[in-house]
């Protein structure tokens, strides 16, 4: 119980601090609202979920052996997420927008959750650093899949929630337009560092 409860709390402060994921959640909440969002919200799930299943099956490991895999991936993945910054600190403010229009799309979420480096480096800390069930290593490795999918599913929402309540705190565009500029260069400082790093 000890080690179930250590290893939720280090999935929560792994999942749920700034990077590259938790920031582009909280950025289209402040520029494109919660319900809007949802759809990219349930991607970035989709793409962490896909890293936790190749991070804890080995398959990383074997994707960054290849020659030149490894800086493919870092810059399809920072394009994405400079794209992604652009255009939440271009999207409408929401006092302005009619809230018709397209959020970040799915798909995009997905690539966010794929491509961001914290996640790898999360989701091996998490699977080579705590033993649930001794010698049942299948079912300890279900047992972390389903704490840490939780844990990404809670930590995302309040990140959603966060960035749509601190837009509709400023309610003034010129407001949101500063928060939608923030969050974007934010969310390119946190590419840049998971990158150095």
């Amino acid at each position: 119980m000890q080690e179930l409860f250590g290893f939720i709390v280090a999935a929560l402060a792994l999942t749920g601090s700034p990077g590259p994921a938790t920031l582009s959640i909280a950025a289209a909440g402040a520029a494109f609202g919660a319900r809007r969002s949802l759809v990219f919200v349930a991607g970035v799930i989709s793409g962490v979920t896909t890293v936790m299943a190749i991070t804890a099956s080995g398959v990383t490991a074997v994707v960054f052996a290849l020659p030149g895999a490894a800086p493919v991936l870092t810059i399809v993945a920072a394009a994405y997420m400079v794209y992604l910054a652009w255009r939440i600190a271009t999207a409408p403010p929401l006092a302005e927008a009619s809230g018709d229009g397209p959020g970040p799309r799915y798909f995009g979420g997905v690539l966010m959750g794929v491509a961001n480096p914290k996640a790898y480096a999360a989701m091996t800390a998490l699977f080579s650093g705590f033993v649930l069930l001794a010698d049942r290593p299948l079912e300890d490795a279900f047992l972390k899949g389903a704490v840490v999918l939780v844990t990404i599913t809670f930590v995302n929402a309040a990140w959603l929630l966060v960035g749509t309540m601190l837009t509709r705190l400023f309610r003034s565009p010129r407001a949101n337009r500063i928060i939608n500029v923030c969050f974007a260069i934010l969310l390119v400082a946190s590419v840049l560092l998971a990158v150095m790093l």
